[in-house]
């Protein structure tokens, strides 16, 4: 996995740290990142990214204790082989559910149809 990939995105209110895990969290669950599959090192990321070192550190760490990596000598972190397999349909569909309601009441308030809005997600899941 190319350190590159992760979109780390400063301005948003959810610290950085959580950023990171959540993406590692959501590549684990589709089955993207499968067991044994390397993650960059702490010094790539925060490189690519132009972020603190201990910021990628800290996401590793909780995603290490809570199972989802582990630290191998001489290989850095990698998926561990006691990570959750790719969820189902339904599982993976579910954690969009805060988004969708979230998006569903802003286009709400703005007095979007959604024969407006669906298309625009449809355009943005294609890129």
């Amino acid at each position: 996995m190319d350190a590159s990939l992760f979109r780390i995105q400063p301005s948003l209110p959810e610290p950085i740290y959580r950023q990171i895990a959540d993406q590692v969290r959501r590549l684990v669950a589709g089955g993207q990142l499968q067991a044994g599959d390397a993650l960059p090192s702490v010094r790539e990321i925060a490189a690519a990214h132009a972020i603190n070192p201990m910021t990628v550190s800290k996401a590793y760490s909780q995603l290490e204790a809570e199972g989802v990596l582990e630290r191998l000598r001489g290989k850095g972190m990698v998926v561990a082989a006691t990570a959750r397999r790719p969820q189902p349909l339904a599982e993976r569909l579910a954690q969009l559910d805060p988004l969708l309601h979230e998006v569903a009441q802003r286009a709400h308030d703005l007095e979007l149809p959604g024969d407006e809005v669906l298309p625009r997600l449809r355009q943005l899941m294609e890129k």
